[in-house]
């Protein structure tokens, strides 16, 4: 699998963004901004914005991004005010989870009262199994891939189920003609197990890593992009693309 790091100009920054150009074939289940739900997905754009981001128009925010890199299609569009650079990945028996951790705003989902704001943050999450999953298993992916999470944030010393925005992203094979999907995306299924375990894995190390970012104080922004700026990241699973 193939992760791109992008860039762009945006509020008088650089502004970083990951892209996956994951091609015909694939179906997704998604709390995404842009391209939310259950359908055929061709690609997943996760973009950094600035803190407070206030655009009411984020679908065609992320849909202007991902015509300038080069998307068309159906996709998927995620966004954070967390820095995309710090990107965790895992990968468990062919499954992969890719997460971008901001813990700002740690809150408990059933809080009495709205979480005080601490600063920007947001887990998104994007979990990619090569086989073909009925639409009812891929729905339970995305609750599987949920319960990990917060079970990661709680082995990482967390006292939260995730921040207001979090998102998650689930993409799975699109089923051939005559082809048998998984019926099932539990965390006792052979593909559940996996996602929850790379889901897992990737979600601690980023809170982890959140932590350690946040006692060091912000990153500063440059204006325009460097020579760093764009890369490619090869994560290791032979059987996707």
């Amino acid at each position: 699998m193939v992760l791109e790091r992008s860039c762009r100009v945006e509020d008088g920054a650089c502004r970083h963004l990951l892209v996956w150009r994951a091609g015909p074939g694939w179906r997704m289940v998604s709390s995404a901004v842009l391209g939310g739900g259950l359908g055929d997905r061709e690609w997943v754009v996760n973009a950094q914005v600035r803190p407070g981001y206030g655009r009411m128009d984020p679908d065609r925010h992320l849909a202007e991004l991902a015509t300038a890199h080069g998307l068309t299609g159906p996709g998927a569009g995620l966004m954070t005010a967390a820095q995309v650079d710090a990107v965790t990945w895992a990968c468990d028996a062919g499954a992969i989870a890719v997460v971008t951790a901001g813990i700002g705003v740690p809150s408990w989902a059933a809080a009495p009262e709205p979480a005080a704001a601490h600063g920007p943050g947001t887990i998104n999450i994007l979990a990619v199994v090569p086989v073909a999953v009925s639409d009812a298993g891929l729905v339970n992916l995305l609750a599987t891939a949920t319960e990990a999470k917060v079970q990661a944030l709680l082995d990482a010393g967390y006292d939260c189920s995730g921040t207001p925005s979090d998102a998650v992203c689930v993409a799975v094979r699109r089923a051939r003609p005559g082809e048998s999907a998984e019926p099932f995306g539990g965390p006792r299924s052979p593909w559940g197990a996996r996602v929850a375990r790379a889901v897992h894995a990737a979600v601690r190390e980023g809170a982890e890593a959140d932590r350690a970012r946040r006692a060091r104080g912000p990153v500063p922004d440059h204006a325009y992009p460097r020579p760093g700026c764009r890369r490619t990241y090869e994560l290791a699973d032979a059987q996707l693309p």
